[in-house]
């Protein structure tokens, strides 16, 4: 009897991970989609032209070029839907470059804050990351994997977004006769 209880015991005290989990058990099973030519045109549209080529000298204006012709993209996108079926990432997409840059106005260049570091890595392993990246984060957003709290570094969240949040909470305990403070500060 004393093995069962304490079972018990043990069982009601989960840590917010494993209720978490729990939860997550109980989510419908949702399939992901093959990528689709679409997105990948849609997602290299949005790139700048600007910027420098990678490691394998090539530039976003260059795959822009690439892109137009239907084989290449449907070529690009097979690739990215085998990387994704397989789980696998090809080496060849994680081989990087790393420039070291001064910062400016630094009287000793004796440490390591006195630098910054670029890695670039190769073209077409960042266009299918920017695809997959784009997709995952609708797939959980759709799924509502996503807490509506989490504002930041998602598409379509801005400051905005926030203070409207913060606008709710506030009125919401005006109407229980409950004050509302806040501290906000911004960590770089």
């Amino acid at each position: 009897m004393e093995c069962a209880s304490s079972n018990i015991q043990f069982s009601s005290k989960l840590t917010s991970e494993q209720v978490l989990l729990e939860k997550l058990l109980f989510k419908q099973y949702s399939s992901w989609n093959f990528l689709s030519r679409k997105e990948f045109t849609i997602a290299i549209n949005k790139c700048n032209n600007s910027y420098s080529p990678r490691p394998d000298r090539i530039s976003w204006k260059y795959l822009k070029l690439v892109i137009r012709d239907d084989e290449c993209l449907d070529n690009i996108v097979n690739i990215a839907n085998t990387c994704i079926n397989l789980g696998h990432w090809p080496l060849y997409f994680k081989v990087s470059s790393s420039i070291i840059i001064t910062k400016p106005n630094k009287v000793v260049y004796d440490f390591s804050k006195s630098f910054h570091l670029i890695i670039l890595l190769k073209m077409l392993g960042k266009l299918i990351e920017k695809v997959i990246s784009e997709c995952l984060q609708y797939h959980l957003i759709a799924n509502n994997f996503i807490h509506p709290n989490q504002l930041e570094d998602l598409k379509q969240c801005f400051t905005i977004d926030m203070s409207l949040f913060m606008t709710y909470l506030i009125q919401s305990r005006w109407v229980k006769n409950l004050q509302t403070s806040m501290l906000a500060f911004d960590i770089t």
